[in-house]
């Protein structure tokens, strides 16, 4: 009887939410421009380039640590940086479109939605014209990645760098495994294949937009050093990018948390089964304050490894505090979340920025040591 309530409980306030308008009383077509932005969603860039920025951070300080040459004379660390910064951008380009025409198909997308505008769902554009799009945007970022997979490898006389290379390939392949549907992964029968939908959108968003995001760069600046993978993977200096990518990867992850909070009604009903659905709100909210304040707490011990400079990010908690008290402790719900998905994401560049530029500030031969 008492799950019986919960459930009624539950209904109800999904209702409640779902019958609130969320479109505004002008319904016209947006120009195409912004039809595009709609579906792409550029302003979500931050979660892919906020890594990209700590990591080549990290990977600066390293070289000015070492008087090795680490790269061939025509790239200098900067252009590696920009060029897996823009792999990391297509591939969410690429999710975010995928994204757009996959939960249209699968009915999470419906005129109750209480997040912003999807390009597909208002007709705006075709579910053909979205998913063409995500797969020029993946097809573009295979070719970069394999291109830095060889200027990786070419450092050290061979032609792939198999690590990168996995990266690469993973990536793509759950760009379109997130959300999953009929195109392309039924032309090989795991259209019912989806990571969001299974309540794995977590675990996704920390190992890509957290751990391969920021420690990627390092990586590759290491490995021109050396051609033995496992002595990057173990040295001193890729251990500080996995230390760096633990409190990033944190806050990635709260974007999606609060995504999922916002969406948790309209979620249910198309049988996406994220870990708000699965574990309800209360999970769901102290989820995000896990992810937020454990971002905070987790570089504590870092400060005594690696200098006082890493204490830096501390200065972004006058963001955090608001995004902590709407999400974590219940102020807001349904489409009033809106903005705190945005909020999330301004906490995570805010204190990457300042992780950078602490990990500069710190000294250089504990990377190493």
């Amino acid at each position: 009887m008492a799950c019986l309530s919960q459930v009624s409980h539950f209904n109800t306030l999904c209702v409640t939410m779902i019958d609130k308008p969320n479109s505004s009383p002008d319904d016209s077509p947006p120009s195409a421009f912004q039809v595009w932005a709609t579906a792409a969603r550029p302003h979500t860039l931050t979660a892919s380039i906020s890594p990209v920025i700590v990591g080549h951070s990290l990977a600066s300080v390293l070289s000015f640590a070492t008087a090795t040459p680490l790269l061939p004379s025509t790239h200098s660390l900067l252009l590696l940086s920009i060029r897996f910064a823009a792999f990391a951008c297509l591939i969410q380009l690429g999710t975010n479109l995928h994204n757009d025409y996959a939960d249209f198909v699968r009915g999470a997308d419906t005129k109750d939605r209480l997040g912003q505008a999807r390009a597909t769902q208002r007709g705006w554009l075709t579910p053909y014209q979205t998913a063409a799009a995500a797969t020029a945007c993946l097809v573009a970022a295979l070719a970069i990645g394999t291109g830095l997979s060889r200027v990786v490898a070419l450092a050290v006389s061979a032609s792939l760098d198999v690590p990168i290379m996995l990266i690469v390939i993973s990536s793509a392949f759950n760009a379109v495994a997130y959300t999953g549907g009929p195109y392309p992964l039924g032309y090989i029968g795991l259209e019912n294949l989806s990571i969001g939908y299974s309540g794995m959108g977590e675990v996704f968003v920390f190992l890509y937009f957290g751990v391969v995001a920021t420690a990627t760069v390092p990586y590759m600046h290491l490995k021109m050093m050396s051609p033995d993978a496992t002595s990057v993977i173990t040295s001193a200096p890729f251990r500080a990018s996995l230390a760096a990518a633990l409190p990033i990867g944190l806050l990635a992850t709260s974007i999606i948390v609060v995504n999922n909070l916002r969406d948790r009604c309209t979620d249910v009903l198309a049988n996406k089964r994220t870990t708000a659905v699965r574990f309800g709100e209360k999970f769901a909210r102290s989820e995000y304050a896990l992810c937020v304040i454990g971002s905070y707490l987790c570089i504590m011990p870092f400060i005594a490894v690696y200098g006082i400079g890493w204490a830096l990010p501390l200065l972004s908690l006058p963001l955090a505090v608001p995004e902590i008290r709407a999400v974590a402790l219940g102020e807001k719900d349904g489409a009033a979340l809106n903005a705190h998905v945005g909020g999330a994401a301004k906490v995570q560049a805010v204190f990457s920025v300042l992780l950078a530029i602490g990990i500069q500030l710190s000294d250089n031969i504990k990377y190493n040591a």
